[in-house]
């Protein structure tokens, strides 16, 4: 299915969690210890989430018919009209020489259904880069660990956003505090529960379209052009 799954008791749990943490602090590039703090930490919200996608009609379609973002499912993005958000999200990684296929696999959930809203939750975080027109570097990433937070609870969020801020140097501490925290809290808010949303369905759809439908605010341009490029 979507990995190896990994049984563990509470206290592996734990113990992976920990050594989780400390090892993605010590080096925020280990996206498989990133993964692995946010499954082990993370159960009871994505158990949320699986019940909200299941009292949503495209929510349910998308557990019923568990769609990839793997190069071989979406690739047709890159054929889409430049204003779709199809085409949005291909030029957001193609720009960046990103592939869909680099994401860890899902390791330490209980059931097949967690296992995948697990690995729906992280294949989809391209989506959100491009919908909410967020750059990948420290700033942005952090930017949307606050908008995934307030989507999921994901307790892996919060720390992230933790981790990332102390890497800040003071002019990008004071950027994101003043600019980008505040929109991000109102972002998130405002929004549609994205969990739910089937987004290979809309890629032929306007970006802008979908971002009014779905309550999208965009990121606000950086003062002054103080924020790094991607």
């Amino acid at each position: 299915m979507v990995g190896v799954r990994i049984q563990l008791n509470k206290w592996q749990q734990a113990a992976v969690a920990l050594g989780s943490a400390v090892g993605a602090l010590l080096d925020p590039r280990r996206a498989d210890l990133i993964a692995a703090l946010g499954e082990t930490t993370g159960k009871p919200a994505f158990e949320r989430v699986l019940e909200r996608m299941k009292r949503s009609a495209e929510g349910r379609a998308v557990l019923l018919e568990r769609p990839r973002v793997l190069s071989s499912e979406v690739g047709h993005a890159w054929d889409l009209p430049s204003n779709t958000f199809g085409a949005a999200y291909a030029n957001f990684m193609g720009s960046r020489n990103f592939s869909p296929d680099d994401r860890p696999p899902v390791r330490f959930m209980d059931t097949d259904e967690l296992e995948y809203v697990a690995m729906r939750a992280r294949e989809i975080h391209d989506f959100w880069h491009t919908l909410f027109g967020l750059p990948t570097n420290l700033i942005g990433e952090s930017a949307l660990k606050v908008i995934e937070f307030e989507q999921m609870h994901l307790p892996m969020c919060m720390l992230s956003v933790l981790g990332g801020t102390a890497r800040f140097n003071d002019k990008q501490r004071n950027l994101f505090f003043q600019h980008y925290f505040p929109w991000a809290i109102r972002a998130g808010m405002r929004c549609n529960d994205l969990m739910c949303v089937y987004y290979e369905r809309h890629f032929h759809e306007d970006l802008d379209d979908v971002r009014a439908k779905w309550g999208i605010i965009p990121a606000p341009p950086s003062p002054k052009g103080l924020i790094d490029n991607p």
